[in-house]
């Protein structure tokens, strides 16, 4: 009876956890569908707040307060504009002379200067500040600091000493914190972590999940926390359960800073699930791109290579093994309607054989009858064919007898000596203009299809009052159309002139012309026009 018991127990329980980890996975797959979603909220807020700046002649101090708002709404989304914003409070604080305000607004520089890669810089700050001047109210946060530079900068070169800098500054992050704080809690538990007593660290991440919900940042982070530590026991089942609550938590929040992304794309690859490897991974990678985090970008560049050659190995069978049933399908299905043909010829005997010779005299008048309508059609097929053969002879004709009637007129001009008409029509440019406006058309379309925005990127090279309007209908003017020569390699005037029908110091005095109303330097300008339509990966 206590076996059976047992086994009901266990039976519901497991039941339970294979429910939980499926909703789970489906609340994922549903927020990553209104990833866009949750990123417009976001930039609603921060129109929000831009527009008020706007709006509202604001003091130094209301001004401050807005450009932290704006900070901390891109500390975690997009590193460069709070970047941007902190610079502006820098300014501030140093015309208002608040001492307090300048350390913290240094501190939340150096910050964002590690975790977008720019260690010398943060370091440069961070070495400036002593730590004896700084107001008590911001000692943890001057740790809080140190401890990212140093993990980080751990995080890209690998070495150890870093890694135990970090946790120094951890041990006395937590001197200075309240014991009952929810970062305090996170800080000790992660020591805990770190300090290998696992089983004590999983227990307290778990403790502090059920006391947050998806709308709170910090879920993610101890969401991470406690599939790091099942990823360390080996339990890929849990450390998928977690890294996807992370993960959900990243979304809802906007947080593109995350390593949620980039460990399910790892824990699924072990687990030879590469369509959600490749997935996860791919997402991993646009979130470090788009908040320029380079220690992420480096990191998921480090595993993107080995998944996505494995994906497309995949692609690649699943492709071989496609076309390998369709081959098969092809030929039983033409087995299948041989047979068919086979059994019904058969049938058809059997009936002829059946039937009286006037019925069969009767099939046999049906069966003429239709030959003869399968030689009427076979017959039309022909004159159909005949008729489109005719007409493409005929257009062809048609354009040899235009050639042969302008030979025929100059002929008939010279034999006839209308000198005049002849050399008028000799001289005539007007075949020729026609064509080269075709041709010149036909170029600007292509090259706009292939670079859509480089009258746009060119006008941004030139001095304001400068810049090329173009005439309604028209795609390009000549100084654009030797510039895009120039963008596609041509940069010897003689070919350009060849090919626009210019003199060569009318190309060379476009080229110059130009040059001289660039806003930037002369020298380089034309290096720079090489460059229009490269892709920038960052911001």
């Amino acid at each position: 009876m206590k076996n059976i018991l047992l086994i009901c127990f266990l039976g519901s329980y497991l039941a339970s956890f294979a429910g939980s980890k499926d909703s789970i996975m489906i609340r994922l797959d549903e927020v990553m569908s209104k990833k866009g979603l949750y990123v417009n909220e976001k930039e609603q807020r921060i129109l929000g707040l831009k527009q008020f700046l706007t709006l509202h002649d604001l003091s130094s101090t209301q001004l401050y307060d807005t450009y932290q708002k704006l900070y901390l709404e891109y500390k975690k989304f997009k590193t460069d504009s709070a970047v941007h914003y902190i610079l502006k409070n820098r300014d501030i604080v140093k015309e208002i002379g608040n001492m307090e305000l300048q350390y913290e607004t240094e501190l939340q520089l150096a910050w964002l200067y590690s975790t977008k890669g720019m260690y010398i810089e943060a370091k440069e700050i961070l070495d400036k500040i002593k730590k004896d001047k700084i107001p008590s109210k911001l000692i943890p946060e001057y740790y809080r600091t140190c401890n990212a530079f140093y993990s980080h900068y751990a995080l890209s070169n690998k070495e150890q000493k870093y890694y135990r800098r970090s946790g120094y500054y951890r041990d006395s992050l937590l001197l200075v914190l309240d014991p009952q704080s929810l970062e305090y809690q996170i800080e000790y538990a992660t020591k805990e972590l770190y300090d290998q007593k696992k089983e004590k660290a999983t227990q307290l991440f778990k403790d502090l999940l059920d006391k947050t919900t998806d709308d709170n940042p910090n879920r993610a982070l101890i969401a991470y926390f406690l599939g790091y530590t099942y990823k360390e026991q080996g339990n890929m089942e849990l450390q998928k359960k977690y890294f996807s609550i992370s993960a959900i938590s990243d979304i809802t929040n906007c947080i593109k800073d995350n390593a949620s992304f980039q460990n399910l794309a790892l824990t699924y690859y072990e687990l030879g699930d590469i369509d959600k490897a490749y997935r996860f991974i791919q997402s991993a990678i646009e979130d470090a791109i788009f908040c320029n985090v380079r220690y992420r970008t480096i990191e998921s560049s480090e595993f993107y290579p080995i998944i996505n050659s494995t994906y497309l190995k995949k692609e690649k069978i699943q492709k071989e093994k496609l076309e390998t049933y369709l081959f098969f399908i092809s030929v039983l299905s033409l087995a299948l309607l041989l047979g068919t043909i086979f059994i019904y010829k058969q049938m058809k005997k059997l009936s002829m054989i059946r039937k009286q010779l006037h019925s069969t005299n009767m099939e046999l008048v049906k069966l003429n009858k239709d030959l003869q309508d399968t030689n009427s059609n076979l017959e039309e097929a022909n004159l159909v064919k005949e008729e489109y053969i005719a007409r493409f002879f005929d257009q062809c004709s048609e354009y040899v007898d235009k050639l042969e009637n302008y030979r025929k007129s100059l002929n008939n001009k010279a034999k006839n000596n209308q000198l005049e008409d002849l050399f008028t029509m000799i001289k005539s440019r007007t075949l020729i203009d026609t064509e080269l406006e075709e041709l010149f058309h036909n170029f600007d379309s292509v090259f706009l299809n292939i670079y859509p925005s480089f009258i746009e990127e060119f006008n941004t090279l030139l001095m304001p009052s400068e810049q090329i309007h173009l005439k309604p209908g028209e795609l390009l003017n000549t100084e654009l159309r030797i510039f895009a020569l120039i963008r596609l390699g041509i940069t010897d005037s003689v070919k350009i002139a060849n090919f626009l029908r210019y003199s060569l110091r009318t190309v060379y005095n476009y080229r110059t012309r130009v040059r001289n109303k660039a806003a930037g330097s002369r020298d380089e300008f034309e290096e720079i026009v090489k460059k229009i339509g490269t892709i920038k990966l960052n911001k």
